[in-house]
Formats: C-alpha cells, structure tokens, sequence
C-alpha cells in the first residue's frame, strides 16, 4: 500500500462516527463468533476489528478530555 492509499484509509477511518465504528465492530465479533470463515476470511476480520476498536476508543478518548476540560474551567 502506497503512503497515499494508507493515508486516504486511515481518513475513511477517522470519519466514522462512534456510533458507526461500534456497530460494525459488533457485526465483526458477532461474524467471528459464529466461525465458518475461512483463516484469510477471519484474519480480515480480525485486522477491521482492531481497526474499529482503536477508531471507537480514539472516540472516547477525544469525549473524556472534553469533559475534563469542562470540568476543569468549571472549578476555576
């Protein structure tokens, strides 16, 4: 994969929301659960998983220093 390819992937990602990412990871674990992939199949799996797992918490992370930012101008 080209530096291009990477970086236009890593936007597709980026622009999930958190509601998105969420529900495809759980069609994701939900299509491993339930085996009858093929190795490559599930490797591929596997792969968007991890993907959309760093996506959603990448989400929280972002909400949570939100909050704490919030809360710190509160008190001051």
């Amino acid at each position: 994969m080209t530096d291009d390819t990477m970086t236009a992937a890593q936007a597709v990602e980026e622009s999930l929301s958190y509601e998105a990412a969420r529900e495809e990871l759980v069609t994701v674990v939900h299509r491993l659960e339930a085996g009858g992939t093929t190795l490559e199949e599930s490797l591929a799996l596997w792969e968007r998983g991890e993907k959309l797992a760093r996506t959603c918490q990448g989400w929280l992370d972002g909400a949570r220093e939100r909050l704490d930012a919030a809360v710190e101008s509160d008190a001051s």
